[in-house]
């Protein structure tokens, strides 16, 4: 990979990281709670669909969500960490299944942040929140709301988004 590339490939990193951390603010700032709550309707993890189309969107989406998680009060603190690292997991298994399609939509990396998010952030919620010791239906619940809330965005918003940047070719240039 030469220089320009290089270049290109940090530029679009830093892009895509500093507009999921503007989207989650604007969001909490104008919708509190949404962002952050059991059921979260987090709009900029719909760029988690980026990872389709350049793997700069892998550090973008990390390092955006580890700064939007920092400054987000709703947040719990070890969510830094955990959700930091959900977001890395799901974004690199995205990538790496972006050829997968389904009736020509990437179907498989939609459901990559539904997945990861659902197990690592329902975790963290019934060890981190809920009192008591770890249930394992109380998990269920808790991995099932957020599943919900990043099916709507990352499947329900996503895909047709996707559809949206491959047609405008964005990535391409």
């Amino acid at each position: 990979m030469n220089n320009k590339n290089n270049v290109r490939h940090l530029v679009e990193a830093a892009m895509i990281g500093a507009l999921y951390i503007a989207l989650t603010y604007t969001q909490e700032l104008l919708i509190p709670g949404t962002t952050s709550m059991a059921i979260q309707f987090r709009l900029s993890e719909i760029l988690c669909l980026l990872c389709v189309f350049t793997p700069s969107a892998i550090w973008g989406l990390t390092i955006g969500t580890l700064l939007s998680n920092l400054v987000n009060a709703g947040a719990l603190p070890i969510d830094t960490i955990i959700g930091t690292l959900a977001t890395f997991l799901a974004a690199a298994t995205a990538y790496k299944l972006r050829n997968i399609r389904f009736f020509s939509l990437p179907v498989l990396s939609s459901l990559m942040p539904v997945v990861f998010n659902a197990i690592l952030i329902g975790l963290e919620l019934e060890i981190f929140l809920i009192e008591g010791p770890f249930h394992l239906g109380s998990f269920l619940t808790q991995a099932g709301l957020i599943a919900i809330g990043e099916f709507g965005v990352c499947v329900v918003l996503g895909l047709p988004f996707s559809k949206l940047i491959e047609r405008t070719q964005l990535f391409k240039i």
